[in-house]
């Protein structure tokens, strides 16, 4: 009878606490719903939206200049408009700047088309004939986005003036390492039941999703601020996980396709992209072999978003590209 009793006591116990949980979550998703609505009235975008295939994608351009610089956001860098702005800041007087958001990133739609290298670069190649660029483009890239750019130069190489990576993987290396999307697909989940919104207002909670981006230090507070509205609304969305459950797959299209050649390329290293492996620090060097023009260094003191640490070293890197005729 006892032992009866004590199965009794924790099968309730099991069921108040399941209770708890479903309320819990219940009331978390629909206080994220309300809130989205909210942050969707004042999420405007700050460029202009295009049609590109049967959506809607956004650019944003700035700067003046003969030469016109296309910065391409990393992997997961849910608003490239702001995660680029300590940069663009440094090159505007020197050349036309261009910052895009790819489906599921900043102001742009989601869409339902895989996330595929060709497919990715024929967006980006459609937007930037829509809106009126006029090639050659000097890209900037960081991470992940040193496919879609090296690609972008495979397919059409004579719209290609030079190329600076930050910190962006070496194609080879991509094309030999799995994807791993659960952390994202969970992240996700801790933002659609509201989890990621309550966090966001306890102390030092920002500065910990933003330790590899020096805390957004370089940013005023607006733009913080909007970049936390950006992930509360999309971070790790449905195009966001895909692109990256096809990274390998688009990797190894990139290097089948061939390196290069001439296309000026440089690449600029983080010292300090978390425990930095000998594997990542030997695939920056052997990136060298992309381009029979190319150079590589390492910026010691940043962590993956050297953009956001030192601006101006990649900054004098995109003017001398700039200057070279």
């Amino acid at each position: 009878m006892k032992g009866m009793k004590k199965i009794n006591i924790i099968r309730r116990i099991g069921i108040v606490f399941f209770v708890l949980l479903v309320g819990a979550l219940t009331a978390g998703y629909i206080y994220q719903m309300m809130s989205v609505k909210k942050d969707e009235k004042l999420y405007k975008p700050p460029g202009t939206l295009y049609k590109v295939g049967n959506k809607k994608m956004h650019l944003y351009e700035g700067g003046s200049g003969d030469a016109t610089v296309v910065f391409a956001a990393g992997w997961g860098t849910v608003n490239p408009y702001v995660d680029f702005y300590p940069l663009y800041g440094n090159i505007s007087k020197f050349a036309k700047f261009i910052v895009y958001d790819k489906f599921g990133y900043g102001y742009s739609d989601t869409t339902d088309k895989k996330r595929e290298i060709d497919v990715i670069v024929d967006e980006i190649h459609e937007i930037l004939t829509v809106s009126g660029q006029k090639p050659p483009y000097i890209f900037v890239g960081h991470s992940l986005a040193s496919l879609e750019i090296i690609r972008y130069s495979q397919l059409y190489k004579n719209e290609v003036k030079g190329i600076v990576l930050i910190d962006g993987g070496n194609p080879e290396l991509y094309a030999k390492t799995k994807p791993i999307t659960f952390i994202s697909t969970f992240q996700r989940q801790l933002i659609n039941f509201g989890i990621a919104r309550v966090l966001y207002k306890t102390n030092g909670f920002a500065d910990y999703v933003n330790s590899q981006r020096n805390g957004l230090r370089l940013l005023p507070s607006e733009l913080k601020k909007l970049d936390e509205t950006a992930t509360l609304l999309k971070g790790n969305n449905e195009n966001i996980i895909d692109e990256m459950k096809k990274s390998q797959e688009n990797a190894k299209k990139v290097v089948n396709a061939g390196k290069l050649q001439d296309i000026p390329l440089t690449i600029i290293t983080s010292g300090d992209f978390g425990n930095v492996s000998k594997e990542w620090l030997d695939s920056q060097k052997k990136m060298m072999e992309w381009s029979n023009n190319s150079r590589q260094f390492v910026v010691k003191d940043s962590k993956h978003y050297i953009h956001q640490y030192h601006p101006e070293i990649i900054a004098d890197e995109i003017i001398n590209i700039i200057n070279k005729k």
